[in-house]
Parts: structure tokens; sequence; C-alpha cells
């Protein structure tokens, strides 16, 4: 009897309907796992002819697993403070790689292997966009990301300098104040210039700028490298010079630096004079200069839109380089390869790289991860559904059989 095909197949297609919701409870935990649920379809009918107002009569013939589809829908974001962690938020995938095999997820559980890599749980180098000095090229190939501890920057010398200094107006003839003051040779290493001011007459004070005699090789006293005269009006207000000091020069360096042409700003940053004469003690409340020392790299972070930005011990940040995101024409299309990777398929279309937050694609927390977007509550009503189908099924095929033995006995009486 042909029938016992349709209640099996009933069987199997709810079956089938319940792995797919027991896997999806199983991975109820698992960090970027996307719901499922399968999808059924009758299985051809079978014409029997047609009826007196031409209608066909058609018998089914049971139900099949038509496909699965996944659920693309954002999981939740959980801070975990690791800062190698990204949740991507909105369309797109992670793009990873192992040998030569590219892989695609969204599952942002990273970390850093020996080589200072960003990996998967599994190995797989977290791809993107390289960084050259702080810049990100989204032209060229993508690289691994690279958060090496090992990274440096390069010092940068110094070309200006300010100071925020009040000079006190009651100070008698021949009163001295210093102000010492940090720069940076071209090979990033420290210099301390130090800046005396002298009192001459009211309203004006003389000042000098030296640097130790050892920086350039010497002994004994300091070397003058620049000097003049600071008039102040009846308000206290510098009148002379105004703007600037220039050709501050620093040359023959011990340590093989490049000569130094310094420049001294005595403007604030609201374009008001920075060196003050007021009745109050001498006394320097901020200096300021445009260099750095070598820094290494002491911190990082992740940018929403998928930069790795670096922290250097020489307060300066600049980017390592910059996740890549991929987005496909049909991401139901995808083939599962485990470790919550996807593939590539001809049904999902080729990955289409470019940049989190650009053209359609998610954003990324950095320092957290998204989580599986499985609702318990959803599940065990369709585990309640399969359930019931499953039984049903099993009913027919028991009536069915009961029904088939009937027929025999008949036969054989």
């Amino acid at each position: 009897m042909s029938a016992f095909s349709i209640p099996l197949s009933g069987l199997e297609a709810t079956s089938q309907s319940l792995n797919v919701i027991a896997n999806n409870l199983a991975n109820l935990n698992t960090d970027g796992y996307k719901d499922e649920t399968l999808n059924f379809g009758d299985i051809f009918n079978q014409m029997q002819g047609t009826s007196g107002n031409g209608d066909p009569i058609q018998t089914g013939s049971g139900v099949q697993a038509a496909g699965t589809s996944s659920n693309f829908s954002n999981g939740s974001v959980s801070s975990t403070g690791v800062a190698s962690n990204m949740a991507l938020q909105g369309n797109g995938f992670f793009v990873v790689q192992n040998g030569t095999q590219t892989d695609y997820t969204r599952s942002g559980d990273f970390s850093v292997n020996s080589s200072g890599q960003l990996t998967t749980p599994d190995g797989e180098l977290v791809m993107g966009y390289p960084a050259i000095n702080g810049v990100v090229s989204t032209s060229g190939a993508l690289a691994p990301i690279s958060v090496n501890q090992a990274s440096t920057v390069p010092g940068v010398a110094s070309s200006t300098f300010q100071m925020s200094t009040n000079l006190d107006s009651s100070a008698g003839v021949g009163t001295t104040f210093s102000t010492p003051i940090t720069v940076y040779d071209s090979l990033g290493a420290s210099q301390t210039l130090s800046v005396q001011y002298t009192n001459t007459a009211a309203n004006k004070w003389s000042y000098t700028i030296t640097l130790p005699a050892a920086a350039t090789g010497g002994t004994g006293n300091p070397t003058t490298i620049a000097s003049g005269n600071l008039t102040f009006n009846s308000s206290g207000q510098l009148t002379a010079p105004t703007g600037t000091v220039t050709g501050i020069k620093i040359t023959g360096l011990a340590d093989g630096a490049a000569n130094m042409n310094l420049t001294w700003d005595l403007n604030d940053a609201s374009g008001n004079p920075s060196i003050t004469q007021q009745d109050a003690a001498s006394a320097t409340s901020t200096t300021t200069q445009n260099g750095y020392g070598v820094g290494t790299l002491s911190s990082y972070s992740v940018l929403p839109d998928g930069t790795v930005q670096g922290q250097f011990s020489n307060n300066q940040t600049l980017a390592l380089g910059q996740v890549a995101i991929a987005s496909f024409a049909n991401a139901q299309g995808l083939a599962q390869s485990g470790q919550s990777d996807y593939q590539a398929t001809y049904a999902s279309g080729a990955a289409v790289v470019g940049q989190a937050g650009a053209g359609g694609n998610g954003t990324i927390t950095g320092g957290s991860v998204e989580g599986s977007n499985v609702n318990l509550s959803t599940e065990f009503a369709n585990m309640i559904v399969a359930q019931q189908g499953y039984e049903a099924n099993a009913k027919a095929l028991t009536t069915l059989d009961q029904i088939s033995q009937a027929t025999i006995q008949m036969m054989t009486a």
C-alpha cells in the first residue's frame, strides 16, 4: 500500500525539524549563532483524473524538507572587556582565513596568537586592511590584523613649544625664575631646556634659554641657545615680543640627532599672551610642545568602523589596521562549515568586501561579542508542534497498518 510512504515522509520531516530545533537549543550560548528554521514542501501530487466540472482529482504523496533558512537578525551584545573581541551589529560578516581557505563568521570571540595577530578560537586569522604609519589603505589586498605588542612609533622632533607662566610683578631687580621644558630630537630622545627669567626693571624681564652642556658633548655650564627681553604693560600683559620667538637653534647634539630649530609660541590657544606679569608668585602652570619620543604599543581598541586603534606609551594614537566586513547578495545561500563559519556558494554570490558602517554594512562594538539569536520560548513552542506532528504521523502509520492487516485477513478468510 503506497499510503505507508505518506506518514513515513511525515515522520522523517518532523524528525528533521526536531533535529534543527535541538541544534538551535544546543547553540543557545554560541557566540554569533543564527537561529535556523526547517521549511517543508509537499511531494508531487498524483493525478487521478478530473471531477465532473473538470477540476483535477489529486492525492498528495507526503512531505519533504524543502530547505533551511537562517535568521540573520542581530543577537544581543555582551561586553567582555577583552580588547580583541568584536560584536557586529547589522549586515555583514567578519572575514577569516585558514591558509588559502577564506571563511566568514559572525562570531567575534577573537584572541591574539603568538605572532600578535587576531585569530578565531580555532586559529583562523582575522583579515582586514593594513595600516602604514597609522594610515589605513583600503585599496590593497586584505592582510591579517596585527596588534603586536612589540610595535613601536618612531619619535618626532619638536619644532614648537609653549608655556603658561606668570612673573611676579613685585619682584625686585635681579630676581630670577626658571622653568624646565622637555623637547624631543629627531631620534626621539628627550632634551631638557631651561628658560630663566630675570627682572631687569619695572615691567621688564630678560630671558635666557639654556641646554645642559652634556647634551652637546661638553662639560661645565649650560649652553645658551637663545636670549632676549620681555616687556609688559601696566596691566601685566606682554607687549613685546608678540606672537612667537623664532630661531631657537640646537646644534651638535651628542646623540647624533639632527640640528633643531625651535619656535616659542607666546600665545595660548585663544590667542592671548601666555606669559603674564601679575602680583602673584612666579610660576608656570603648563608647558606643551609638539614632539614626542619613541613609543611602544600599550593597548588598543576597536572603533565602530572596524579601525583597530593603538594607544602607545608616548601618548600617541595610531591605526593598526581596519577589520574587513563581507556582505552577500543572498546570505541564505551561505554554506555552514562548522566553528560558526560560513563559506560562499554559487547561491550566495561572491563576497563584497568593505568597511564596517559603509555600503550597508553594520557597525562594530569593540570589547564585546554578539550572542546567539535563538529565542528559547519560540524553540519550545516549535518543539511542541513538531512533537505533535510526529505523533500524528505515527498514529496515521499505525492506523494504516491496522487497516492493512484487516484487509489481508479478509482476503485470506
